[in-house]
């Protein structure tokens, strides 16, 4: 991509073919540890994990597809069809990151949650260090809704953490400005 080119991005489902991507991103510490998970699993891991996993209406995992090129992952975790909702959470390979791609990707999953789903409240963990991101989610309507000490030990220390969330009601009323 030169010049400010852009390609198309869409979400879709993940599929076993996916997993020798997501198991690069998996391994890389510093990706992992803004999702405060250690960078360690194999690929027989992860197939595992993909094939226990493949019928759990509990969560939905997307990849982020820019014409055929496979640019990271947003995933709807913990469903609860009960209180009506989801964490998100994404992660966007190197070569794609600043480019506009997270919030795109961030939109279609958060509109899949609400829309599809019937969800009432998405909901995701950042670390408050992590301040592109917590823009991006601030952007997208997202608010703080706390803060939570000490909460994730990745890298080698513990980091708080902020909870944000939005309510269906308000990210619908933001669309619709």
């Amino acid at each position: 991509m030169k010049n400010g080119e852009t390609k198309e991005m869409r979400i879709r489902a993940l599929e076993r073919t996916d997993l020798k991507n997501i198991h690069i991103i998996d391994n890389k510490a510093e990706t992992m540890r803004l999702w405060f998970e250690e960078p360690y699993e194999s690929l027989d891991e992860l197939t595992s994990l993909y094939d226990k996993h493949i019928h759990d209406t509990h969560e939905r995992r997307f990849v982020i597809d820019l014409e055929g090129v496979f640019a990271g992952i947003v995933e709807l975790v913990s469903i609860d069809y009960i209180h009506r909702n989801c964490e998100i959470q994404i992660i966007i390979t190197d070569k794609y990151s600043g480019l506009g791609y997270a919030q795109q990707a961030l939109k279609k999953g958060v509109d899949y949650a609400f829309h599809t789903l019937n969800m009432y409240k998405v909901y995701l963990w950042v670390d408050v260090d992590n301040k592109k991101a917590v823009h991006i989610y601030n952007k997208l309507g997202f608010s703080i809704e706390g803060t939570i000490k000490q909460q994730f030990f990745a890298g080698g220390k513990y980091h708080d953490s902020y909870f944000m969330g939005i309510l269906k009601e308000d990210y619908i009323h933001q669309k619709s400005n």
